[in-house]
């Protein structure tokens, strides 16, 4: 192995050490920030005051980091990345999340290269591809882990909720409650809603957020609830209990549909890792045959990319049939 390569991955390391250690960074300063809201409902105005005067050991962004953030801030994928990290509730800025994308794809583009696929620039190239989209993966089944375990502890949510109403609890102090006793997501979705209403954020606002959050249709079916009672009154308990009923029911009804459903799911998972694995499989068995198909510009390239668009289109077909909405 020669020098320069050595250097590279020595670079590569070093990046992903750099980035290891700046989301530790931010992580502690978020939670800094949380530990001082909460101090903050505990306590009056005053004290909130002396916390601010308190050193913070945190550092603030990096100037490269500021940059960054500065120049893609008001993009619209900026806007959506950050969006889908506060859904997700991983605690990285922007410029974080867009350095991650290069840092995965040159990790994974060195490993495809020279660990897996014996110095193959297109199977090199391809792992590289994946890399850039690891970290949307990643974000993306974690937004579907804690949207789908909110909306699972939804009913239970309710329940107390009306529980807290009919025990003498103000909208606000019910939540409260949640906030105290709910388990996580739910615990952490309503401490925010509480701690934005207690800086002077309007209710409506506040939950407006969390259903930023916490995009669910059952969800919204309770903000709106809240929203026409503070407006023209009413028994929220009794329209909660409801609600709380039909959510129960239809979480029921999703369960029945998705058994009766796995086996197209199955199936559709079946069709589109199948030839990819086997393709890898007899690279690995036997380079010489199927390296033919990666080197051939003219004939083998055509035909990797219609082989991946037709397992794309049977991958969404098949996933499209056995999503049923309820």
């Amino acid at each position: 192995m020669d020098s320069s390569l050595l250097i590279l991955i020595g670079a590569i390391g070093l990046a992903l050490v750099v980035l290891f250690f700046g989301i530790r960074s931010v992580r502690a300063e978020r939670d800094s920030l949380d530990d001082r809201l909460g101090r903050y409902e505990e306590s009056n105005y005053q004290s909130f005051l002396d916390i601010e005067d308190e050193p913070d050991d945190s550092k603030k962004n990096s100037q490269l980091e500021a940059a960054i953030e500065n120049a893609i801030k008001d993009r619209p994928f900026a806007q959506r990345w950050r969006q889908q990290l506060a859904r997700a509730d991983i605690k990285l800025t922007v410029a974080e999340y867009a350095a991650l994308h290069i840092i995965s794809m040159i990790g994974f583009f060195l490993l495809g290269y020279f660990v897996l696929f014996g110095q193959q620039l297109v199977m090199g190239i391809v792992a590289g591809f994946v890399g850039f989209f690891a970290p949307r993966i990643y974000v993306s089944r974690a937004m579907s882990k804690r949207l789908n375990g909110f909306e699972e502890q939804l009913p239970d949510t309710l329940g107390l909720w009306v529980n807290a109403l009919r025990s003498g609890y103000s909208v606000l102090q019910a939540m409260e409650a949640i906030s105290r006793d709910a388990p996580e997501p739910t615990k952490t979705e309503f401490k925010r809603v509480v701690q934005e209403v207690s800086l002077g954020i309007d209710l409506a606002d506040a939950l407006q957020h969390l259903l930023d959050r916490v995009e669910s249709e059952d969800l919204d079916l309770v903000v709106t609830a809240v929203n026409i009672q503070r407006e023209v009154g009413g028994n929220l308990a009794e329209i909660l209990e409801v609600i709380s009923h039909t959510i129960r029911e239809r979480i029921k009804l999703k369960g029945e549909i998705r058994v009766l459903t796995a086996q197209g799911r199955i199936t559709g998972y079946l069709i589109s890792f199948l030839p990819i694995l086997l393709a890898l499989f007899l690279y690995t068995i036997n380079p010489k045959y199927m390296g033919n198909l990666f080197e051939n510009r003219f004939c083998g390239w055509p035909l990797l990319g219609i082989g991946l668009a037709l397992i794309g289109i049977g991958s969404a077909v098949v996933q499209k049939i056995v999503d049923i909405d309820i």
